[in-house]
């Protein structure tokens, strides 16, 4: 099965036509021809069915055959992480998180952070082809990039953590998890969070975690807590 992505698909819709560049990968690299079958999905739950029935390079169409409508998860996982000084390790980060199951992005950007500018649109393209691999239905929503004292002087729910490397009273975070909860979670940049922002996150009733017992990248610690939450969730 191979999932093609396209914001515009609704549950209203009883044929569909593909944009140029998207009609000429189904039917010049694919080969798909008319009668083949297609699926998409809007990244919003809708995973739609259809048969090619004008197989052309620049408009290719599909005719709806079926809709079928994914529930969300029982839970909603927030990652805001902080860049990475190198792009393709945030990057990485971007597709795996999608491919485990994550529902926001948020890139926050701190005391100790090297990189300060990100490009999201490049950023949202990873986010999509990562979706379509997985076979989920749900794209990941990837919010702007914000400081860390504005993120954490917003409104959060659910259980909220802060994964840090300072010596100081920390809980395991898969064993702190509980199921079927909303849960946010801030990951630090390669120098770690500044004691100060430890202490902002705690007064603001963020929970001090550890990922393990050993040192962590930002991105792998991103992908660690990733996959903590969707595992505790099974």
């Amino acid at each position: 099965m191979q999932l093609f992505y396209n914001p515009d698909l609704n549950e209203q819709l009883e044929t569909f036509t593909f944009p140029k560049d998207e009609s000429k990968h189904i039917t010049k690299v694919l080969r798909k021809k008319e009668g083949d079958t297609l699926f998409m999905t809007n990244g919003k739950g809708w995973l739609l069915e259809g048969k090619i029935t004008i197989a052309d390079i620049k408009n290719c169409q599909v005719s709806i055959t079926n809709k079928t409508f994914q529930p969300k998860k029982s839970y909603s996982l927030h990652l805001a992480v902080a860049p990475t000084k190198m792009n393709d390790r945030y990057e990485w980060f971007l597709e795996k998180a999608t491919e485990i199951g994550i529902d926001t992005i948020t890139p926050i950007i701190c005391d100790h952070s090297e990189r300060k500018v990100i490009k999201t649109e490049r950023f949202e393209k990873i986010l999509q082809s990562a979706m379509k691999q997985s076979l989920h239905c749900y794209l990941p929503k990837l919010n702007p990039a914000i400081s860390f004292k504005n993120f954490i002087d917003q409104e959060h729910n659910g259980q909220l953590f802060i994964a840090h490397c300072e010596e100081t009273k920390r809980q395991s975070l898969k064993n702190t998890i509980e199921a079927k909860r909303d849960i946010t979670v801030l990951i630090g940049p390669e120098g770690d969070f500044s004691v100060k922002e430890i202490e902002m996150a705690l007064e603001r009733g963020f929970i001090p975690v550890t990922l393990g017992e050993t040192r962590l990248r930002t991105e792998t610690a991103a992908i660690v807590a990733c996959h903590s939450v969707v595992f505790t969730n099974e």
